[in-house]
């Protein structure tokens, strides 16, 4: 099996499984999918979070999601249990579908480390 195809499947998996446990079944986002990313690592789960507050969650995830592949580095936490990184490598210009397919390979990682999927 191709790794394209591979990842197509744990992705449907994963989406499927989330979609069940926090949308009533439709089908989630790739943002969604890394909003909640963000809220899993900040641990502050049953708070409402303001509109900027949403956008440093998805920041949160991505800098959590690309450290793997070297691109951050977590650095530390703050007095509030904000999680903070910093760069280590800048990201190569991609395109759009190649940001996705990025994004997607490294939240399935990111699942797979947490036992949450194979």
């Amino acid at each position: 099996m191709s790794r394209d195809t591979i990842l197509k499947e744990r992705w449907d998996i994963l989406v499927s499984r989330l979609s069940s446990k926090f949308s009533d079944g439709d089908p989630l986002e790739l943002d969604a999918i890394i909003y909640l990313v963000g809220v899993q690592e900040l641990g502050q789960y049953h708070k409402k979070y303001k509109k900027d507050e949403k956008v440093n969650l998805m920041h949160i995830a991505i800098c959590r999601l690309l450290e793997p592949y070297g691109y951050y580095e977590f650095s530390f936490f703050d007095e509030e249990g904000w999680p903070h990184y910093k760069i280590k490598e800048a990201l190569p210009p991609l395109k759009a579908g190649e940001q996705s397919v990025l994004m997607k390979q490294a939240i399935v990682d990111y699942f797979i480390e947490k036992g949450f999927i194979k």
